[in-house]
């Protein structure tokens, strides 16, 4: 449902980028998955699996490496281990607590060709399964911790976009606008962009006109050269200041001097 008058030009609409991956936040709670696998990899995905509130299934036979040994003495109600090698019943006959079906299935194992008929018999299955190291045989992968800053860095980002389009609203700017975006997003990190003021956005704006094409193509500043112009900025509005400091006291000294003896003008 919308509200209002919809934006009918096609170079105001998100650009497509194809050949990405559906970015998700996959709600695990309560729902049992099987790990395969006991090792250091493993104790990554205990990690993730665990910060979600999953129910786990570990299957590995002994030694188990010291982490994941932590997990299951710290996580008892959560995680059960069954210690032995993996066997296909453990998908077709769940041998867990309850015999749940699985809502994940995940391999951190180094053996190709187990991990490969285990990804297999999980999509026999329709069960959705990560096999570690081998990128063709994961329907999901587990992203990194984003920065402290990334949240503020995308909405700088949103916003320059928004300003930019005000810059140079014609639609044949598109191409040009989408290459000048790309380069600030190559030239800032996550930090420094989620960092940057409103002025330093209005400076860096104010360099998309000078990047004219035939003139050393598409470039921005640097973060120092926008943190001196925010710098430069602060001092003339200082001196700004100064100055209408000393106009309204020179206002006030041309009304004392036009008072008469008596206090009147």
């Amino acid at each position: 449902m919308t509200t209002g008058r919809a934006d009918t030009n096609p170079d105001n609409f998100p650009e497509i980028q194809t050949g990405g991956s559906l970015m998700i936040a996959w709600q695990i709670k309560g729902k049992r998955v099987l790990l395969v696998g006991g090792g250091e990899v493993a104790a990554t995905r205990l990690v993730h699996l665990l910060s979600a509130d999953a129910l786990i299934t570990l299957i590995a036979p002994s030694p188990l490496h010291p982490e994941v040994s932590h997990r299951l003495t710290q996580f008892p109600s959560s995680i059960t281990w069954i210690p032995r090698t993996f066997q296909p019943t453990d998908l077709t006959s769940p041998s867990n607590p309850n015999g749940e079906q699985y809502s994940l299935v995940l391999t951190a194992i180094d053996d190709p060709v187990a991990s490969s008929s285990i990804y297999k018999l999980a999509h026999e299955l329709k069960i959705p399964a990560n096999i570690a190291d081998v990128p063709s045989e994961c329907d999901f992968y587990f992203g990194q911790g984003l920065p402290k800053n990334a949240g503020r860095a995308i909405e700088k980002m949103g916003e320059l976009r928004k300003e930019l389009r005000k810059v140079a609203p014609d639609q044949k700017e598109g191409k040009r606008r989408m290459e000048w975006i790309k380069t600030v997003s190559d030239a800032y990190g996550w930090e420094e962009m989620g960092e940057m003021t409103g002025e330093d956005m209005r400076n860096l704006l104010g360099w998309y006109r000078r990047n004219e094409e035939g003139e050393g193509g598409l470039v921005v500043p640097t973060l120092e050269e926008l943190r001196g112009m925010r710098k430069e900025n602060q001092q003339k509005g200082e001196e700004q200041d100064k100055m209408d400091v000393v106009d309204e006291l020179d206002e006030v000294q041309k009304k004392v001097e036009g008072l008469n003896v008596d206090g009147k003008e």
